[in-house]
């Protein structure tokens, strides 16, 4: 697989990344949901200030740790992903090893420069952000959120009272809000574990050979 297309694939899923986070952050107030297929498929603002998926990482330190390990992940995926197209591995498995290169640079993007572009999204004050306000962003670089807003409840309900710790609670499938980063990352993932043994037929055919 030639690089140049593999950049293209990368460019597009970063553009769409980027384009639908900018959209959200500038028309929608921090928890604002709206219906685009009935209740099961819905866009809902949330940031977060750690790991995909709105999973969290130990405060402001942690964020920082987040965002220079994300920083150093994606500068070695760049020679990483050069290495795959050179040793000629299986186009699927660079496609998805590109997606995941992608959605982890399309999560750094919000954490180096969002903080410094944007206003911030005050669910309190319940205002619309503004690109570049004239008091300059709501933190510095490194330190920005990350925008998230594809929500898919599939699923709501009340567990049965017989379920162990669990019963007579809301139970929300699937309940995290996620971005297309995230998505991207994820489905690369289960892509590469899936079709593992076709991706890496050959490599196993030389160790048996040997």
């Amino acid at each position: 697989m030639k690089g140049k297309y593999l950049a293209i694939i990368i460019a597009a899923i970063i553009f769409a990344d980027q384009a639908m986070k900018f959209y959200i952050k500038l028309n929608f107030i921090s928890g604002q949901e709206y219906d685009i297929l009935g209740t099961w498929f819905r866009l809902h603002f949330i940031e977060n200030e750690g790991m995909a998926w709105g999973w969290k990482f130990g405060g402001d330190f942690g964020k920082i740790i987040l965002s220079l390990f994300r920083l150093a992940a994606v500068i070695w995926g760049v020679f990483l992903l050069n290495d795959f197209i050179n040793k000629k591995f299986h186009k699927g498995f660079i496609i998805c090893a590109g997606m995941i290169f992608a959605g982890a640079l399309g999560n750094l993007i919000d954490s180096m420069f969002y903080g410094l572009i944007f206003e911030n999204s005050d669910p309190f004050l319940q205002n619309v952000a503004h690109i570049f306000p004239k008091g300059g962003g709501y933190t510095g670089f490194l330190h920005g959120k990350v925008v998230d807003m594809l929500y898919f409840p599939l699923i709501s309900t009340i567990l049965p009272k017989w379920v162990p710790f669990w019963g007579g609670k809301e139970f929300d499938f699937f309940e995290p809000v996620f971005n297309i980063a995230d998505a991207s990352i994820s489905v690369g993932v289960i892509i590469i574990l899936i079709f593992q043994n076709t991706f890496f037929k050959k490599e196993v055919e030389g160790v048996i050979e040997n």
